[in-house]
């Protein structure tokens, strides 16, 4: 049996030997090459950093912070193989210090009056509204170059991410300043990713992920003794996302009328000034003037900017009917789940959007 030190330093080796390779396969051209090469680097540095959590807390010249930290998120990652039924490998059983905040900076692109974004594809991930670099100049420069073609972009800093099971994904110094339960949530979801992804499905992906990540805090946090939580963040977060995505059905309908390039403008930024407008009236009438999103409000705003919003919420509704419907069985869920997800695309989104209408008391 290869101990988990070993095995992540087997994984390193295997990574050195065979991506050279895959970047020949990947690339097209200097400007692919440069983007490819960082992403080989920066995963590549990424594994090298890693070493396993129970060496870190039993290592006495190390942070008494950090450590504890790391035990609580060992219990979790336990408790998601455990009860939740996520892959049990030694993916968040390891920790990697990278020195910064951000493992990525994911650059967001739409034309000036569309919300389509700008795809890229991918052979592992399938296709993303995203770029992912792990330099943030390099972000910050691609990002100058889709604003040149008269693009809107934006530019988030992503603290962690999933590599679906191909590598053993640690635990970032990334994460350092969050609670003992947003960690836990993380490693719900990310696990979630690595135990069903279907390619070139955001919506899903997300969605499912999110949905094993809430059910599995629910379920954690009553294996603890502690109380359901209120929901006050979370009813926040819904009724902040709800009014993004109210935004954005407008502004589709506003593309699509027959405007000059300035009035359209015009009407564009009227409409990002009624989303603002709209928030600090639910902001001061309904939660008591709690600031949390205002910075993300007061910045600029453009169509980049709103693309993350309900890619992973959509279909969250759909997985805790079906959760119920398989009468709360994870097994049987992720089931029924991999069978939503070998459906051509169209009938998928037909199965979730049933799954997702309110049920009366008739049904």
């Amino acid at each position: 049996m290869i101990r988990p030190h070993s095995s992540h330093r087997l994984l390193d080796r295997v990574f050195q030997i065979l991506f050279p390779g895959l970047l020949l396969l990947l690339l097209n051209g200097c400007a692919s090459a440069g983007y490819y090469s960082q992403l080989v680097g920066g995963q590549l540095q990424l594994l090298q950093a890693r070493e396993p959590i129970d060496q870190v807390i039993a290592d006495p010249a190390r942070d008494t912070q950090l450590k504890a930290y790391l035990a609580q998120a060992r219990k979790a990652r336990a408790f998601a193989s455990d009860h939740l039924h996520l892959p049990d490998n030694q993916s968040y059983r390891l920790y990697a210090d990278i020195g910064r905040p951000f493992v990525v900076w994911n650059v967001f692109a739409t034309p000036e009056f569309s919300l389509a974004p700008l795809n890229h594809c991918f052979p592992i991930a399938g296709c993303v509204a995203y770029r992912g670099y792990y330099s943030q100049g390099a972000a910050r420069g691609e990002a100058a170059l889709q604003r040149l073609q008269g693009m809107d972009v934006a530019i988030g800093g992503v603290e962690a991410y999933s590599t679906l099971g191909w590598f053993n994904d640690p635990i970032l110094s990334s994460m350092m300043h969050w609670g003992d339960e947003r960690l836990a949530t993380l490693i719900f979801h990310e696990l979630a990713h690595q135990r069903f992804y279907v390619k070139d499905d955001t919506e899903f992906n997300e969605s499912f992920a999110t949905f094993v990540e809430q059910e599995g805090t629910r379920q954690w946090r009553a294996s603890r003794g502690l109380a359901p939580d209120n929901g006050k963040q979370v009813r926040q977060r819904d009724q902040f996302i709800q009014l993004i995505l109210d935004t954005r059905q407008r502004l589709e309908k506003l593309y699509t009328l027959p405007l000059s390039a300035e009035q359209m403008r015009q009407r564009k930024a009227a409409e990002f000034e009624r989303l603002r407008a709209d928030y600090v009236e639910m902001r001061d009438t309904q939660w008591a003037g709690d600031k949390r999103y205002d910075a993300w409000v007061y910045a600029p705003l453009n169509n980049a900017r709103l693309l993350p919003f309900g890619l992973y919420d959509q279909w969250v509704p759909a997985f805790a009917a079906l959760f119920k419907q398989e009468g709360g069985n994870w097994i049987a869920f992720y089931a029924v789940v991999e069978k939503l997800g070998k459906l051509p695309i169209e009938e998928r989104k037909a199965a979730l959007k049933v799954l997702a209408e309110p049920k009366t008391s008739a049904d």
